[in-house]
């Protein structure tokens, strides 16, 4: 088994479209990349503490290659801005890739070359390549989230912009 961390803007829609995929054995919503040691949701939201909200995905490899991952990841973001993502605004919801290892710090690198090469964006790719740094999990109630509260997940994801956004950039991946 691997670890896969990446920051998407809000940590609940980052889950969904990773925990169905084969090979996917699990995903925690957290917080790394701060200053703050335990950093607390309340004190992430604030945007001072540095962290970026992320998700750490457990996979095996021969199932779901890292390379399979950094499609899908980029598939969900607009990696054109550096404010945060869709309506969730601040530090703590910019993208970037944490890689583990050499490996996946290259294969991030290629990655991004591609989304920048493809032409679907007119603005500069701002997302960051960072080395992993230490992750803390969410509180319990951000894990699966949208599992126990689907109306309210429901009705976040659907005015923040972000499924209007993947379908105007990304559809047909």
């Amino acid at each position: 088994m691997q670890k896969a961390t990446f920051a998407g803007g809000c940590f609940w829609c980052m889950v969904t479209p990773f925990e169905e995929q084969p090979g996917i054995e699990g995903i925690v919503s957290g917080y790394t990349g701060g200053h703050v040691e335990n950093p607390t949701y309340e004190e992430v939201k604030t945007g001072t503490t540095g962290h970026y909200e992320v998700v750490e995905i457990t996979f095996d490899p021969q199932l779901f290659p890292y390379e399979r991952l950094l499609e899908l990841y980029w598939q969900q973001i607009d990696p054109t801005d550096d404010g945060g993502q869709f309506h969730d605004r601040g530090s703590q919801y910019r993208t970037a890739i944490f890689y583990h290892d050499e490996a996946q710090e290259k294969l991030a690198l290629e990655a991004k070359e591609k989304v920048a090469a493809s032409g679907k964006f007119q603005k500069p790719i701002v997302t960051e390549i960072l080395p992993a740094q230490t992750f803390y999990p969410a509180e319990e109630y951000h894990q699966g989230y949208h599992k126990k509260n689907k109306d309210d997940y429901k009705a976040d994801r659907a005015k923040s912009g972000r499924d209007e956004f993947i379908g105007q950039h990304w559809s047909g991946e």
